[in-house]
């Protein structure tokens, strides 16, 4: 008979050779993993949580290096990817991580969280229906299946794009300010040399005929 799930720490104040911290890392862990496969279902979710630590527990003592953490995500992989494979009738051997991805995105393409949610990881037999529909959504998912993806692409303003990058050019920018220097000793010039007395001239003329007319 396996051992059951020791939630009580020992006399050291550990679980299995590891702290009460790390098995609650390993806890968040899991639930995690299971709440991304739409596991909502409140016990069911705690007992499956648990089900995984008690298999971790079972290797920590013997894996002193390796982290509940670590041991907890190994053995949630093998257990969901074994039930993947007497769900789908498929071997796990050599093709561990392609079964458990295609699984995984068989259950969602099956909607088992909203119809079957009770059957995940449990035992067969399982209904008929719900293993056709997992075994058709596996084959939906296979090496072919890809998800669209909406790729980023520059927004075309038209001609505003075209000004815009044309006012980046090194020697555009260099010409405009030559040219704006140039107009400003241009307007210099033009002021020292008669022109204010020409614009002062013209507003006296323009004052004069507004008395005459007002």
């Amino acid at each position: 008979m396996e051992p059951a799930l020791k939630i009580l720490p020992d006399v050291s104040g550990e679980i299995a050779g590891r702290s009460l911290e790390e098995w609650n890392a390993a806890y968040v862990k899991v639930e995690n993993y299971f709440h991304a496969l739409r596991i909502r279902n409140k016990p069911l979710l705690g007992q499956l949580v648990l089900r995984v630590l008690e298999r971790a527990q079972r290797r920590a003592p013997a894996e002193r290096s390796r982290s509940a953490t670590e041991l907890a995500a190994e053995e949630m992989d093998k257990l969901v990817t074994a039930w993947f494979a007497e769900v789908l009738q498929t071997s796990p051997t050599g093709t561990d991580q392609m079964l458990s991805t295609r699984g995984r995105l068989a259950l969602l393409l099956a909607d088992m969280p909203g119809k079957w949610q009770d059957q995940f990881l449990r035992p067969g037999p399982w209904p008929s229906e719900f293993v056709e529909s997992m075994r058709e959504s596996f084959f939906r998912a296979g090496p072919d299946f890809q998800l669209s993806k909406m790729v980023p692409r520059p927004l075309d303003l038209g001609p505003i794009t075209t000004l815009t990058n044309f006012g980046n050019l090194p020697y555009v920018r260099m010409a405009l300010v030559w040219l704006g220097f140039a107009l400003l000793l241009i307007a210099i010039f033009w002021l020292t040399h008669g022109g204010f007395e020409q614009v002062q001239a013209q507003l006296l003329d323009v004052i004069d005929w507004f008395k005459q007319n007002v």
